[in-house]
């Protein structure tokens, strides 16, 4: 198997590194991370200017790594045009979660969504975050059994798979948690007196259960199996009947 790893957090992150070595159990890896962090850049693609690549100042144990001058979509898209026969795309480890409405604006997710544009599996790897930064050591054994629970699924093209803060072990197939928020925007000045403002939101609703978001919650590794369609079927039947 040939696997093309990249990631939104950029090429130093540690997320990146863990799941790279992780990947190398299953088949050739090949790294291409963007240059710089990419984070809530969702599946955008540099349209403007020519992107390039160079060889990861990072050492990856014997694996092929490339930085990208470009999102995290270029980098698939890059990817799977120098390399071929890539057969599975995976794109994490992010460092944070990206659980119910994330998966609009995740990079990390866009990525896994780009490769099954090409017609090549995407796999998105999450873990939540809090005051301490994660560990990857202790976190490596539960990707792998997660890997290995969801790497030979070749009927699922496109799965996002979020790990708690400490993982206990069980997993989940969930779905995607959609909720809606309170959001407002909050206006402040910085200290050159200058106006900014912050956008936040608040959840309105609580996580429902069998979701990514409660899975997650409830220490278990949630896998969410989704599609690139976004019709609305159940309305077309509607309007078909009328």
């Amino acid at each position: 198997m040939k696997i093309l790893v990249t990631n939104d957090d950029g090429i130093y992150s540690p997320g990146l590194s863990c799941l790279a070595r992780v990947a190398s159990a299953f088949g050739e890896v090949i790294v291409m991370a963007p240059d710089v962090e990419q984070s809530s850049m969702g599946q955008a693609i540099t349209s403007g200017k020519p992107i390039t690549y160079k060889k990861s100042p990072i050492h990856f144990e014997n694996i092929k790594a490339f930085r990208v001058s470009g999102t995290p979509a270029d980098c698939v898209a890059l990817g799977t045009h120098l390399f071929q026969d890539i057969d599975l795309v995976l794109s994490g480890i992010n460092i944070g979660s990206n659980l119910g409405n994330s998966a609009w604006h995740s990079g990390t997710l866009s990525a896994a969504r780009q490769a099954v544009l090409f017609d090549v599996r995407g796999i998105a790897l999450s873990v939540s975050i809090g005051e301490e930064e994660t560990n990857f050591d202790a976190l490596e054994p539960f990707v792998m059994e997660a890997l290995k629970e969801v790497v030979y699924e070749n009927d699922r093209k496109l799965l996002n798979i979020n790990f708690p803060r400490f993982p206990g072990g069980e997993v989940a197939w969930t779905a995607q948690s959609v909720r809606h928020y309170d959001g407002k925007v909050v206006a402040n000045k910085d200290p050159m007196g200058r106006q900014h403002y912050w956008f936040t939101v608040t959840p309105i609703e609580p996580e429902g259960e069998g979701t990514d978001r409660w899975a997650v919650k409830q220490g278990k590794t949630s896998i969410t199996p989704m599609i690139l369609d976004l019709t609305d079927f159940e309305y077309l039947k509607k309007r078909s009947k009328k």
